[in-house]
């Protein structure tokens, strides 16, 4: 009986370094910084409690209400295209392609590099007079101009260019093996009875992917939640302020403008979607488990 219930104890215990990491890294990190987001706090913490008004300060802030429309901009267009151009991908190496380990590894490479050497190689593509716009012209169109990066109204789109390049390599992974783990029977049926391939994924394979899709989902809002490396390397958040993001305004007054308190409640507020995603998501695997 002892010896059972020692083999039962092992496992929480090898867990336990990890559970008291989260505990004080995570879960203390983030009280402590809702409760300096409620002090006066500038260059360094302080007990000066003043409640809620850093949240109000916060969103009288145009700077920090422009970064929100960037995020949301980008959000959407980052996601759909992520998830659209990665299963595009998947479904192409998924028809038995010759030299499949080759188109893998030239899809899945972008991933594996840092988002800030990502942002360099675009920022390069996209200069105006070099890149893309130096190409065009050497080629004679002497006329065209490609200059989103350093147009207010088109920054924000040359990063999503440059993360949606860097990520679908990842959704194309996930779909991959999303796809390999249907079974073959289900196309033999399809062509016996004569529907078309689309009709097939729309209708029977996508619904059977939707466990992949909703991972694919949360870490690609996760990713949208974080985006700074790349702003910070592409446009350092301009023209002027036009491509800033909330983790930038974030990391700009707390480490710039001194000011902790201010910078404390932006991080809040980011962190509200991002638990707001992970939570039904955690709590429809428990549920799938228990089940």
């Amino acid at each position: 009986m002892a010896r059972r219930s020692l083999s039962r104890a092992t496992p929480f215990a090898a867990l336990l370094p990890m559970a008291i990491v989260a505990a004080l890294g995570y879960l203390g990190a983030g009280l402590w910084t809702f409760y300096i987001s409620l002090t006066g706090s500038r260059t360094f913490p302080s007990g000066h409690f003043i409640g809620f008004a850093q949240y109000h300060r916060l969103f009288d802030n145009e700077r920090w209400m422009l970064s929100l429309h960037n995020l949301a901009a980008y959000g959407v267009l980052f996601v759909l295209a992520s998830l659209v151009i990665g299963f595009l991908l998947a479904v192409f190496i998924d028809q038995n392609v010759k030299g499949e380990g080759v188109f893998r590894t030239i899809f899945l490479y972008p991933y594996a590099m840092s988002f800030v050497a990502t942002g360099l190689v675009w920022q390069w593509l996209l200069t105006p007079g070099d890149g893309v716009d130096g190409a065009l012209r050497s080629l004679g169109f002497t006329h065209v101009r490609f200059d989103w990066i350093v147009s207010q109204d088109d920054a924000i789109y040359t990063v999503v260019a440059a993360t949606v390049w860097q990520a679908s390599g990842l959704v194309m992974a996930l779909m991959l093996a999303g796809l390999r783990g249907i079974d073959p029977e289900i196309w033999k049926a399809a062509r016996l009875d004569g529907i078309p391939a689309w009709r097939v994924y729309a209708q029977i394979v996508l619904p059977m992917l939707w466990p992949t899709i909703a991972t694919v989902l949360l870490l690609l809002a996760t990713a949208v939640a974080k985006l700074y490396d790349a702003v910070v390397a592409m446009t350092q958040g301009g023209p002027g302020i036009a491509s800033e993001v909330p983790a930038k305004f974030i990391m700009d007054h707390l480490f710039l403008r001194s000011n902790v308190g201010l910078a404390s409640a932006g991080a809040i507020v980011l962190l509200v979607p991002v638990l707001a995603l992970l939570a039904p998501y955690a709590y429809a695997r428990s549920r799938k488990e228990a089940a």
